[in-house]
């Protein structure tokens, strides 16, 4: 990046696509009240439509924490509260802090050199550390097959039942709990943007995000991951790329590929128009 102060955009690439659970899904809401024989645990629901959907937040959370384990030099500096530790770099420039959850410093690169702060963002607590705004933005994931499920034969609009139990070991008294789930064969809307700024990190930037969404399908989506539940398959129909120019309305800047496996056609796309910007001048 070479002016580490100047933040100018690029262009944009835009991933679409569908996300299909494998399994049922399970991202819960808060409980408004308690009633007999009510869910213990509901899912989360556009409360316009009561379609569930899955936060924007919550899949791009999970791929910053899956994209932080894959890199094992970025230490927990940061604590989140709750005796929560995450890595979030303080500031653009590398340094230290302490997290008072281990009683300890930990170091941090800074959000112009960390592959996860670079592209999902970090916040820098205090006056004189810096905000390194995401450079991603994940839209929430709209229910797209709504007329298959909601005539599922389950007693619950557009998902289902799922009843586990816990026994006592010595008494065998039993704690039986009912959980919502999102049923598998549900499908959801995929629109990730990202925002092109620095053409020298975009492909270091495209290739964690086609990591981090790798190791999702090798993981799970929501609560309960260990018992089954959030396998996902994300298939994308469209990855676009557009300069700044084509938001100005002058035609030809844009460029599309299917897979992700392609995206470093993208880069080229990028890095072309400033050799060209470049040469002009």
């Amino acid at each position: 990046m070479e002016d580490k102060n100047n933040r100018k955009l690029l262009g944009k690439i835009e991933l679409t696509g569908t996300l299909k659970c494998l399994t049922g899904l399970h991202i819960g809401a808060a409980k408004e009240n308690m009633e007999i024989g009510a869910l213990d645990s509901p899912v989360v629901r556009d409360p316009v439509t009561l379609e569930p959907f899955i936060p924007g937040s919550s899949m791009k959370g999970k791929l910053r924490s899956l994209l932080e384990k894959a890199y094992p030099d970025l230490l927990p500096n940061r604590d989140g509260g709750s005796y929560i530790s995450r890595h979030e770099c303080n500031d653009w420039e590398k340094g230290e802090n302490n997290n008072k959850n281990y009683s300890r410093n930990f170091t941090y690169p800074g959000a112009v050199s960390c592959p996860v702060c670079r592209l999902f963002g970090a916040t820098g607590p205090g006056e004189k550390q810096r905000n390194f705004p995401s450079r991603l933005k994940v839209r929430d994931l709209k229910l797209k097959n709504s007329e298959k499920l909601k005539n599922i034969d389950t007693g619950l609009l557009y998902t289902e039942w799922k009843f586990e139990n816990s026994i006592d070991r010595i008494t065998s008294a039993a704690n039986p709990r009912s959980l919502e789930r999102v049923p598998k064969g549900a499908e959801f809307t995929v629109s990730i943007i990202y925002d092109v700024e620095d053409v020298s990190s975009l492909k270091d930037d495209m290739d964690n995000l086609k990591l981090a969404i790798q190791l999702l399908h090798d993981d799970a989506l929501g609560g309960h991951g260990s018992r089954g539940y959030g396998q996902v398959k994300i298939d994308f129909d469209t990855i676009e790329a557009k300069r700044i120019s084509h938001y100005k309305g002058i035609e030809g800047n844009t460029r599309s590929v299917e897979k992700i496996g392609d995206i470093s056609q993208l880069v080229d796309f990028f890095q072309n128009k400033q050799l060209h910007e470049e040469t002009a001048s």
